[in-house]
């Protein structure tokens, strides 16, 4: 981002936009004049403030909590609404049908191929409770682990409801993964369903996810059932006595299942975010914490209500897809949910969509605008998106071009592009931007109102005009209950550097204007088209092949997916380097991991460099191969490694 970039404001709330968004009306109701003292005073008293919150929202408990926030085992572990019961499924269904909504679209979907399908709520319910009952059939009860394998569609969000509806926790796999990737989660969780598809169609061709999946199962022993949705009516391999069809489990079942009331702070859905050494970390979010804040910053930010149409371009394996149907469903709208990809099968896909369906709140990552770039302006002119009252943005840092090509041809210079960073241990949000606020391009306002957000230097204390570490101060509901069986991990990743203190993993700036950017991880975590992945599960299947012996893998700029996987490699001594073994490694990473993870390079080395406790040093390779300065390298074990890096072929 040039110093020119950051003094410019591109956006202005009008009075009448910012008057009528649902932050104002709030700070309205709570006396509070500024969006400055909303966030000071939501810091400073949090009890205060999220109680408002979940009044303002009209969050339903069952039985009421009986104070916020009880912090008497630190911050690392804080019990939110300590007594109360509620259900997150009955807060994103049957409190819509109450509030008489029972006839509004509750879900639309449109398929790779062009099909689509509504649900209203009350049909949404129906089908929620039918297969709630299927799955208690099956034995699942509270706080069994079931796994969704799925492509977006209104089966991904049933099953989730479904499970959340019984007490029972989901575990979402994005749709592309090998069977690797699924079954390293479902063996972590323990999964004892998992809920799958005969396949699906993107960009016209055929992903035949039941064999991903059964190779999946057959990795996991704790899978007892496969459950089938058939998406395609496909031929398929089939496990008798384990696999059934999703349509034959629920054809006897009842749509009447009452909602299990839960404490809020029970598990409900057990998201995996890979970091940068180890298996794959499962981010526990509770039936309170996630929806709360999941409400709150779709409400606040993106300013979504009832009646609006959100759709965001995701995939149920990112946070983002659950949050769709969080927010979509809470706030009484319509979660639109779209199989396909944004330029398939022709360049104004994406664009069609939000006319077809009338959206009024659109989100996508930087990636995908880099993608539809290419294909030119003249794809979004040719759409009537009227409809449109805001554009939101999340998943990576933006670059100014793609920002402002959003900016001028969606949004026609009028929409605000509410920028939108957090992750999924949040449940959502630290930074954003806000309808009551000025935007700069590629900015964030500043910290989300209930986030005690900083900017630290390297001595832990706030700094301005130069990079630091993204931190929380403090807690806040939406915060991982830990990782799945790991406290000990989940301490040393987030609370290990300064006491008391939640260091993120980015890298950001805040300029002269109090206006925030994003500079990247600060860790070694890759995000491949937005999506997360840590660098030793690419590495484990790498060195997994006969001729590798060591393997380090770093994410390196890419023009369209903001981040690329190159591979450096050590081989065997008895296994020499070719093409024709650097294709094969590349492709074992594309089956095992997903194709959207294929290795943009493979590179042959002789040595990788290491800390003189063996841990291979990622930031020295990436920097190295990008010709950057590599800085401290006291702890370097090898320096002829770096030598080795740069003469890589």
């Amino acid at each position: 981002m040039t110093e020119s970039g950051r003094s410019e404001i591109v956006w202005r709330p009008t009075r009448e936009f910012a008057e009528r968004s649902r932050i104002a009306r709030f700070m309205r109701a709570q006396k509070i004049d500024s969006l400055g003292e909303l966030q000071r005073r939501s810091v400073a008293e949090p009890e205060w403030y999220w109680d408002a919150v979940v009044r303002d929202l009209g969050v339903r408990f069952t039985r009421p909590y009986t104070r916020v926030l009880d912090s008497s085992r630190g911050a690392q572990w804080p019990r939110w609404f300590p007594d109360g019961l509620l259900n997150f499924t009955d807060n994103c269904v049957d409190r819509n049908i109450d509030a008489g909504r029972g006839d509004q679209a509750a879900i639309i979907w449109e398929g790779d191929d062009g099909q689509g399908r509504t649900l209203t709520y009350r049909e949404l319910a129906r089908e929620v409770n039918r297969l709630a009952n299927a799955l208690k059939r099956l034995g699942v009860g509270e706080g069994d682990r079931v796994g969704v394998f799925l492509p977006m569609s209104p089966e991904a969000a049933v099953a989730t409801l479904a499970a959340g509806r019984i007490g029972a926790i989901y575990t979402p796999c994005f749709s592309g993964y090998g069977a690797q990737a699924v079954a390293s989660r479902l063996q972590d969780c323990e999964a004892k369903v998992l809920i799958t598809a005969d396949g699906f169609q993107r960009r016209g061709q055929v992903v035949k996810m039941k064999e991903t999946a059964d190779e999946a199962a057959a990795l996991s022993p704790s899978v007892k059932h496969v459950l089938v949705y058939k998406r395609l009516g496909r031929e398929i391999p089939w496990t008798a006595g384990r696999d059934q069809w999703w349509h034959d489990l629920i054809a006897g079942e009842s749509d009447q299942c009452p909602a299990l009331p839960v404490e809020a702070d029970r598990p409900c859905l057990l998201i995996y975010t890979s970091g940068t050494t180890g298996r794959p970390k499962g981010a526990v979010l509770t039936h309170g914490g996630f929806l709360i804040k999941c409400a709150h910053d779709f409400g606040y930010l993106m300013d979504v209500g009832p009646g609006d149409r959100l759709f965001w371009l995701t995939d149920l394996g990112w946070l983002m897809g659950p949050m769709l149907i969080t927010a979509g469903l809470f706030h009484g709208g319509t979660a639109v949910l779209f199989e396909g990809v944004q330029d398939y099968p022709k360049a104004d896909r994406l664009w069609a969509l939000v006319e077809r369906h009338e959206v009024t709140v659109m989100g996508m990552s930087p990636t995908a605008v880099r993608a539809l770039m290419p294909h030119g302006a003249e794809h979004v002119h040719a759409h009537e998106l009227s409809s449109l009252r805001l554009i939101g943005s999340t998943g990576e840092p933006w670059n100014p071009e793609p920002y402002r090509w959003l900016f001028e041809n969606a949004g026609k210079a009028r929409l605000p592009i509410i920028n939108y960073t957090g992750g999924t241990e949040i449940s959502g949000g630290i930074l954003g931007c806000f309808p009551i606020a000025p935007i700069k391009p590629c900015s964030f306002a500043g910290p989300i109102p209930g986030m005690a957000a900083e900017c630290f230097g390297e001595d832990g204390k706030p700094v301005r005009g130069q990079v630091g570490e993204l931190v929380v101060k403090a807690p806040w509901p939406g915060m991982t209950q830990g990782f799945w069986k790991d406290p000990q991990r989940y301490e040393e990743t987030y609370w290990s550097r300064w006491p008391g203190v939640w260091v993120h993993g980015d890298w950001a700036f805040v300029d002269e204007d109090g206006f925030w950017f994003i500079q990247g991880r600060s860790d070694d975590t890759l995000k491949i088209a937005g999506k997360r992945l840590g660098p030793a599960e690419v590495e484990s299947v790498l060195v997994g092949h006969p001729a590798v012996a060591e393997a380090g893998v770093v994410g390196v700029p890419h023009a369209v997916k903001g981040e690329a996987i190159v591979c450096f490699v050590v081989l065997r001594r008895d296994s020499a380097p070719s093409e024709p073994l650097r294709a094969e490694l590349a492709e074992r990473v594309a089956k095992q991991m997903g194709k959207a993870l294929k290795p943009e390079r493979v590179l042959f080395v002789r040595d990788l460099p290491k800390t003189r406790s063996a841990k291979v040093m990622r930031r020295v390779i990436r920097a190295t191969y990008l010709g950057y300065e590599p800085g401290d390298l006291s702890s370097l074990e090898n320096p002829a490694a770096l030598k080795a890096i740069t003469e890589a072929h």
